[in-house]
Parts: C-alpha cells; structure tokens; sequence
C-alpha cells in the first residue's frame, strides 16, 4: 500500500517516469504520508551536485537546475496563482477566480520572483559559501528541506478544507488530523542525521514545512475559504526557500 502510494506520489509531484494509474493515485490521496517519502527521493536528487567538486556557485545553480528539472514547475505555478490572489481585492469569489486564471500577473510574477532568489541564495549558503557550510551538512539541510516541505504539503492536507471542487479537494477531502502522525514517523530518518551532520540545522530545516503550512492555511481559511491545489503547490515551494535558509542559518550560528 505504501509502495503504491509512493509511486502515486512521485507521478503527482514530480516528473520522474515512475509511470503510475488510477490505482496510484488513489492510494497517494489516501495516504499523506506518501509526500515526505517522496521528498526523500527528490531532496537525494537535488543535493547530489552538493557532492561534486565544484565551485559554490556552479553547485548552486546546478542544483537548481536539478531540482526543477526533477519537479517541473507545476507547484512554481501554484506559487505564481497564490500570489495574484494574494493581490487582489475583493472577496473568496473574487480571489478564486484569480487563481483559476490561466494568466500570470504582477503579484505572481513577484511572488514567484522573491522566492527563487531568497532559493537561489540559500543554494549558495549551501553549496559552502565562506567555508562555512561542510558537506555533509549541507547535504543533510537539501534533504531536510524538501523532505520538511513535503511535509508540510501533508500538514495542509491533514489539516485543511477544500476551499473549491478540484484537485486540492480530492486529496484535502480524504484526510484527516490522524494522518500526521505516520507523516512524523517518516521524517524520524532526517532527525537521526541531525547528530552527525547539521546538528540543529537539520530539525530547523525540516520544521519549517509544517509552520509555513500553518501560517498558509490560515491565509486560506480567511482569504479563499479553505485550502486549494495551489496553496499545495505555494506550500512547497515557499517551504523549501525558507528551510534552505533557515537551515543554514542555524548551522552557521550554532
């Protein structure tokens, strides 16, 4: 059931050929905890240039490019609808139609804009900026980072409530709370590596999925009414730019 769910997952949220049918995904929708097994394999991918010797900024961009290329820009375009909502005024309805729209505008433009630099600078934290960041530290904060973003895309499903009919509702629709529980049994590995490798770093990294999930639930339930595909999709992303950082930050200082 969990393998299942897991291809599910990989066929949904990245572009891996993992192939996958209705069966998957039924599995994946029922199963939350599929989405930090799934960060596993894209933070391993993503952080693979953190292993090369290469200058900081080649690693950087490379994994960059790595991690999109791994994930394709469908949660970037969650990112780029929450921010035209996020813009505009009026009410629920108002806001909704905004994020249907097939057309990028400005405050999408802008949100998806800031989070790919605040990214991009993260990467270069990571990729040892100043000698400060060791290797297997900042392989552990890449993981960290994407498995707590994944996570934190299960916090919202756990949590929230559809704000429409669509492809938010039929994962938010068939959840509960009591699925966080296998969601934190899945990212008990990240926290073991915290000893022996980011220390601190490591956890910090991998909270922020589950506090930005929070922080965007509550602008859904007083903005849209409830949680959409797209507030996934932000979640995800804005997750992962902040736990590079945050993770980073916490390792420099401690």
């Amino acid at each position: 059931m969990v393998l299942t769910a897991l291809r599910g997952a990989l066929g949904f949220l990245t572009r891996l050929p993992v192939g996958g049918d209705e069966a998957n995904w039924d599995a994946f929708r029922r199963a939350p905890v599929a989405f930090p097994l799934a960060g596993y394999v894209v933070g391993a991918l993503a952080a693979l240039p953190l292993l090369l010797p290469l200058p900081i900024p080649t690693a950087a961009a490379l994994y960059l490019v790595t991690l999109y290329l791994v994930t394709g820009v469908t949660h970037a375009d969650g990112l780029a609808d929450l921010g035209d909502a996020a813009v505009v005024h009026g009410d629920a309805d108002r806001r909704l139609s905004v994020l249907k729209d097939s057309q990028t505008g400005v405050g999408g433009l802008l949100a998806f804009g800031l989070t790919l630099v605040v990214l991009a600078l993260g990467a270069f934290g990571l990729a040892g900026a100043g000698g400060r960041v060791g290797l297997t530290a900042a392989v552990a904060i890449a993981l960290a980072a994407e498995v707590g973003a994944k996570a934190g895309m299960a916090t919202l499903v756990c949590l929230g409530a559809p704000a429409h009919e669509g492809l938010g509702s039929a994962l938010v629709g068939e959840n509960s709370p009591a699925g966080l529980l296998a969601v934190a049994v899945a990212c008990l590995p990240v926290v073991a590596l915290a000893p022996v490798t980011g220390g601190p770093a490591v956890v910090a990294a991998l909270c922020c999925g589950p506090v930005v999930a929070l922080l965007v639930r509550s602008w859904g339930r007083a903005r849209l009414g409830g949680v959409s595909g797209d507030l996934l999709g932000a979640t995800n992303e804005l997750a992962r730019a902040a736990a590079v950082h945050v993770g980073v930050v916490t390792w420099t200082l401690s």
